[in-house]
């Protein structure tokens, strides 16, 4: 199992290698371009209106050929990556940023596809360690870019570097073993399908919600509110996204747990963790928080994932269940915004921790019977 998850490992942790640069690098794209706050949120919205109609068609083509649409959609996302180094203004680089969410979307749902199938044919887990390769590549890719820009390497060498990373991944790909075409039964109906797709997307989103807020505005949080310095503030993120990667790892080492158990975790978790960051009241009960609520959410979405892949051999599951994930990263500005409005940006974070009680609602609504361990 372990060779067979390399290459998938090797992807995720290139496509987050360069999101991690990426973050680095926007303040010097931001002074390049002479663009304003504006300009550079306006152009990073394409993102994600990129990549949710990429991710509805990506799901329909990779079925059944899952290995070869994660190659091609791999690729894309090397070239997309390649094609931000020469832009000039802000608009060029909205557009090329709406490719750039197109092609990662795309991956997103190859990955979490081909994941599934390698986790059935395999009989054992793979979605924690291959969603754990993310963040851990995000939290070395973000210095690492710090660091060359500081040794004088410019933005758009960063950019191809970035690429040629993303883009050695995807050989890695040719060696992953899977079988070819559509099983010939165990895929779920399509009215189940939809049920089952929105309760676990739904559940997932509000994760990602969550998730999404701390790596947009925690730094803010301790800056602003608990007084810290510049330096610590900015480790903020880098403390949830360990926490996260360790939760993911410990569910990996521990294949008999349920996703009843970890709606429980989670949940629970989720709520005290947000509620002390938000509220805690310095930089220290901040940051544990953060931490709190990293490890208890981490391993949720990877859970999620496995389950919908094992529900539904034909992966259209597994796609579904991601696109409609995915809107908690559409969600979360919006809603913090409106929260922070009213109630300040301490009690908006905390008040997400909210988002977490449908989990616990989710322990409490899933049947015994089906609480058997996700993967032996």
């Amino acid at each position: 199992m372990k060779e067979r998850g390399i290459p998938l490992i090797a992807v995720s942790a290139a496509w987050g290698g360069f999101w991690g640069s990426w973050s680095a690098l926007l303040p010097a794209i931001k002074e390049q371009l002479g663009a304003s706050t504006a300009d550079l949120g306006l152009a990073l919205s394409a993102v994600p209106v990129g990549a949710i109609p990429a991710m509805a068609v990506a799901g329909r083509l990779a079925g059944g050929r899952e290995r070869t649409a994660l190659i091609a959609v791999t690729v894309a996302f090397a070239l997309s990556v390649a094609a931000i180094a020469p832009v000039g203004s802000p608009v060029a680089l909205g557009l090329t940023l709406l490719l750039v969410g197109m092609a990662s979307g795309a991956l997103d749902i190859a990955l979490n596809m081909a994941t599934g199938r390698v986790e059935r044919e395999g009989g054992r887990r793979l979605f924690q360690a291959v969603h754990a390769a993310f963040p851990v590549a995000v939290i070395v890719a973000a210095p690492a870019t710090g660091l060359a820009r500081s040794l004088g390497m410019g933005t758009g060498a960063v950019l191809v570097t970035a690429a040629v990373l993303v883009l050695a991944s995807s050989l890695s790909l040719t060696a992953l073993r899977m079988g070819r075409g559509l099983p010939a039964a165990g895929g779920a109906s399509g009215r189940r399908r939809w049920k089952v797709a929105i309760v676990l997307g739904a559940l997932a989103a509000c994760v990602l919600i969550i998730e999404n807020s701390v790596e947009q505005w925690s730094v803010l949080l301790l800056e602003d509110h608990r007084g810290a310095s510049a330096l610590v503030a900015s480790a903020a993120p880098a403390v949830y996204m360990a926490a996260l990667t360790l939760g993911r790892i410990i569910a990996h080492a521990l294949p008999r747990l349920t996703l009843r158990t970890f709606y429980l975790a989670s949940g629970v978790g989720g709520v005290a963790g947000m509620a002390l960051a938000g509220l805690g009241g310095s930089v220290l009960a901040s940051m544990a928080g953060f931490a709190l609520t990293g490890l208890a959410l981490g391993p949720l979405v990877p859970a999620v994932l496995s389950r919908a892949a094992a529900d539904d051999a034909s992966g259209a599951l597994v796609s579904t269940v991601s696109a409609i994930s995915y809107t908690g990263f559409v969600i979360s500005p919006l809603l913090v915004a409106a929260l922070t409005a009213r109630v300040g940006l301490p009690g908006a974070l905390a008040a997400l921790g909210l988002l977490a009680v449908p989990l616990v609602i989710g322990y409490l609504g899933v049947r015994t019977e089906n609480c058997r361990p996700l993967r032996q």
